[in-house]
């Protein structure tokens, strides 16, 4: 298994990840239905602020981040948020996830972010997300999560 950031000209790697959100997440409509065409995605691939991760195993994507490094304002540092984590059914409990965790970490320290956050749901069935979690967080904090129209 080999975790890796995509970057320009992946898009096939691209287009995985997304399929493999749409089944893990059992959200067709919001990742696989309108994906977004080669030049959006291009210009995606190309930006640093973009963090996409694929775990390939023998040409499958097997799991992957989608998330953001996101420029402070209050002190000249940066953040990265984990958007989505996914690892394919079949593959879970392998210590994918925490590679792709420990890949973002890299990542982070290497671009100077102070910290890495993530969201989970308080749903009953994404408890063992928050448990990956928590092996990684030195705090975890209780939020809502507003969804505000634009």
């Amino acid at each position: 298994m080999q975790v890796r950031r995509l970057g320009a000209g992946d898009l096939v790697a691209f287009r995985a990840m997304n399929q493999l959100f749409a089944d893990v997440f059992g959200e067709p409509e919001n990742y696989s239905r309108r994906q977004p065409d080669d030049a959006y995605a291009q210009s995606l691939l190309k930006r640093s602020e973009v963090l996409l991760l694929v775990a390939e195993e023998e040409g499958r994507v097997t799991g992957a981040i989608g998330g953001y490094i996101l420029p402070k304002f209050e002190q000249q540092r940066s953040e990265m948020f984990i958007y989505d984590l996914a690892v394919a059914e079949d593959r879970r409990r392998e210590g994918i996830a925490s590679a792709m965790i420990e890949t973002c970490r890299a990542i982070a320290r290497s671009e100077g972010c102070w910290t890495i956050f993530v969201q989970a749901d308080v749903f009953p069935e994404d408890e063992p997300a928050r448990a990956l979690y928590r092996k990684f967080a030195r705090e975890e904090i209780r939020a809502h999560h507003f969804d505000i129209a634009p």
